[in-house]
């Protein structure tokens, strides 16, 4: 269409702003990892070792999180037969981060009903030290992460690891602290069962989030209806067909439609109304409209 201006609408997605935290955040969960490892094999505490596991996945989630977007956000993602790049690895990631999640949570509260029947006998006071340097370490993280994880998906599977992390932490050092001044040894893995309780749930909402970004549903902040109400109230417009509302990663949603518009009306007018329309209400910055005059034949046979 002559003389439109569609203007730039590339951007930098919700997990690409946050890359250098993230990676501040691998190193420190990374490196303590080992030391928690090697403390909960010596120790026998299963509360420590479901905290090592969190930070195994926190290392492993964290990893898959930067690769994502690192890659996602290359130029080099770009070609022509992978015209949306490689953004979709970051949701990738995060539904592999609750898959993880998930596992860790099933493995602790197996383990955790296994000994309650037999509670082992626990070290606690080096597991009692070693938590609370986890703890000292999941804060940093946490707070490196907060920020991000209400801008992306990917962000946020990273940051619930770690907050399930910080969770384990504190968990194993109120069953280390009982066992120290008690010698209570259910404490462990009550504890332990409790952690496994409170992740499961949140890796499930977070899986399911991202397998509606995979199958392209659209968007809560999008009711489609709605939308689609709007834009045929727009001047000239008499129909709005074959509409499609989608995600392409965390904060980068999509909308395709087919406006038909009165013989003798301005496309070039309409086209912006439509998208001024998506773009101020609905955040929309990424929308293939179509403008096709009403005696225009065959656009309206499309219903996939």
């Amino acid at each position: 269409m002559t003389g439109h201006s569609h203007g730039e609408a590339r951007h930098a997605s919700g997990g690409a702003r946050h890359r250098r935290n993230l990676s501040r955040a691998l190193v420190l969960i990374g490196t303590f990892f080992v030391v928690e490892l090697v403390a909960a094999l010596w120790t026998g505490s299963l509360a420590l070792l479901g905290d090592a596991g969190h930070m195994l996945t926190d290392v492993l989630g964290l990893g898959m999180a930067l690769a994502a977007i690192t890659a996602a956000a290359s130029r080099r993602s770009m070609s022509s037969q992978r015209s949306f790049g490689l953004y979709r690895l970051e949701i990738l990631a995060a539904l592999a981060n609750a898959v993880l999640l998930l596992g860790v949570a099933g493995y602790v509260l197996y383990e955790a009903v296994s000994r309650l029947a037999a509670p082992p006998e626990v070290t606690a006071g080096p597991m009692l030290v070693v938590a609370v340097g986890g703890l000292l370490v999941n804060l940093a993280a946490f707070r490196l992460l907060r920020e991000g994880a209400s801008e992306s998906l990917n962000v946020r599977g990273a940051y619930l690891e770690v907050m399930a992390d910080t969770l384990a932490s504190i968990g194993a050092i109120v069953a280390g602290t009982i066992m120290v001044v008690t010698g209570w040894a259910y404490a462990d893995p009550l504890v332990a069962l409790g952690i496994g309780v409170f992740i499961a749930p949140r890796a499930w909402r977070l899986g399911g989030e991202a397998l509606r970004i995979l199958l392209q549903a659209a968007p809560a902040n999008l009711p489609v209806a709605q939308v689609r109400e709007e834009l045929s109230r727009i001047e000239d417009v008499l129909d709005v067909h074959d509409m499609h509302v989608w995600t392409l990663t965390s904060e980068m949603e999509v909308v395709s439609a087919h406006l038909v518009i009165a013989a003798g009306g301005d496309p070039h007018a309409t086209l912006d109304r439509a998208r001024d329309l998506l773009q101020g209400t609905y955040g929309v910055t990424h929308a293939t409209l179509q403008v096709e005059p009403d005696d225009h034949q065959g656009c309206d046979e499309l219903h996939w």
